[in-house]
């Protein structure tokens, strides 16, 4: 019997807001007594598996969304930036499970439907063929952001019918509300595939803040500063709280889609995956929240539940967000397309390590600069386009000549501050790496570009 899936999806989340990752309390209460931020994610990881060492291959809203729906990169499918639609050619998980005898929901942001004027769905509802192949129910908005706020706003159903919040009621509970919604009201025998896509914990680009519940500001003010952040500017002091806050809205949320599984007895027949888009760096290593290659912005959760992810266990295999599209599949019984650069989970979720897996995450990189870079357990390399323009890289997916960027030896650093990429003492280490960077550039679809030292 194939099972239910359903992907709870955060935007901007940082791996190290999980108790279940994290070796120390995130806050601490009035009475000094450590807070736990996200109970539920960690009796989700004790019952089923958690991916130590997960990584986006986009750290960029839009097109992290484009590889996450199609299992290609975002340099194959158009999507390198935000604001480019995702093609209507593109074959996403939704056609392949449906095609397969699935019903396909969708609830929450999209992100995949607007070009610029061309085509502005940011605040108008998105028509049918733009939803991606999800065609049994639809509750969503291509940029939540510009819907909706903290505790106002709406989205549109499946007749591109404008759908309010309710008064006084929390974003992230106001999506977990119409997700049950649908859970307890739908009538088909089909097994289900249901992607539920938060804005939170992203920051609300109206307001310039982050926004969490009602109160968060107070409950996380003694915060545990992370390593990466400590000792940089940016404006983790003033918006890790509520950052913590959205964090813990969306736990409590996760609570309420278990207890609502339950109720209709079907927790142990679905699938539950937990992860995010990339995470955030507060501003530290540029202007924005992400688009940059460090671990803050790049390592994120992902925890699986469900039949074949089971036990307990911890895989501490290098993955990729790219990996989870091809995971859906296979648990589904589907034969996993050719297209798909990533390689399912499953094997690792067993205990048993393929002899050829990667040893190495590649991603890319947009907007801020135009970027590509290798993660490997001790390295992270960066190469990158060089330009005095902030945002240049917009306009341009890739480039035929990189300058090298970053190079961090991890396991003497791994928050990231020495930064190695001039050192003469480290050339073979690039050389190393950067051959390594243009072998995953091709296999990306890419054609190799030539790599000269840091300017």
């Amino acid at each position: 019997m194939r099972p239910n899936i359903i992907v709870f999806f955060t935007d901007q989340q940082r791996w190290d807001t999980c108790d279940c990752y994290r070796y120390g309390p995130a806050a601490w209460d009035e009475n000094g007594r450590p807070i736990v931020v996200m109970p539920q994610l960690s009796r989700m990881a004790a019952e089923g598996v958690r991916f130590e060492f997960a990584f986006t291959c986009q750290p960029v809203c839009g097109p992290a969304r484009a590889c996450l729906q199609t299992g290609k990169y975002a340099t194959e499918t158009g999507c390198f930036r935000n604001d480019i639609a995702l093609p209507l050619t593109e074959r996403t998980i939704a056609h392949e499970l449906s095609d397969a005898g699935y019903e396909t929901a969708y609830v929450g942001k999209w992100h995949l439907a607007s070009s610029g004027d061309a085509a502005d769905y940011r605040e108008k509802p998105i028509p049918p063929e733009r939803r991606g192949g999800y065609k049994d129910f639809w509750l969503a908005s291509d940029v939540l952001e510009c819907t909706s706020h903290s505790y106002d706003g709406h989205m549109y159903d499946s007749s591109m019918q404008r759908r309010e919040f309710p008064s006084g009621r929390y974003r992230a509970d106001v999506l977990t509300d119409w997700a049950i919604e649908y859970l307890r009201n739908r009538r088909c025998s089909r097994p289900f595939f249901l992607f539920l896509s938060f804005i939170e914990p992203h920051h609300q680009n109206d307001h310039g803040h982050y926004e969490g519940p009602t109160g968060s500001r107070e409950r996380f003010k003694n915060f545990a500063v992370p390593g990466d952040l400590d000792g940089l500017n940016g404006d983790w002091r003033e918006e890790y709280p509520d950052y913590l806050g959205c964090v813990n809205a969306l736990d409590t949320n996760l609570g309420r889609i278990r207890q609502t599984l339950n109720e209709l007895g079907i927790w142990d027949s679905t699938l539950v995956i937990f992860t995010s888009d990339h995470g955030s760096h507060f501003r530290t290593r540029n202007a924005e929240y992400k688009r940059s290659c460090h671990d803050g912005c790049t390592r994120i959760p992902l925890v699986i539940c469900g039949p074949g992810f089971r036990g307990g266990r911890v895989a501490r295999q290098l993955v990729s967000l790219i990996d989870v599209p091809p995971t859906i599949l296979d648990v589904a019984g589907i034969a996993i397309p050719s297209r798909m650069k990533g390689r399912s989970l499953l094997a690792l979720a067993q205990g048993n390590v393929p002899p050829d897996w990667r040893e190495d995450i590649f991603m890319q990189i947009s907007e801020d600069h135009i970027g590509r870079a290798i993660r490997t357990k001790k390295w992270k390399y960066e190469v990158w386009v060089p330009s005095g323009t902030a945002w240049s890289g917009c306009q341009q997916a890739g480039a035929a000549v990189y300058h090298e960027h970053h190079l961090y030896d991890l396991e003497s650093d791994p928050f990231e501050k020495n930064d190695l990429v001039a050192d003469p003492a480290f050339a073979d280490v690039r050389s190393e790496l950067a051959a390594l960077l243009k072998k995953r550039m091709r296999e990306a679809g890419e054609k190799e570009p030539e790599i000269r030292p840091a300017v």
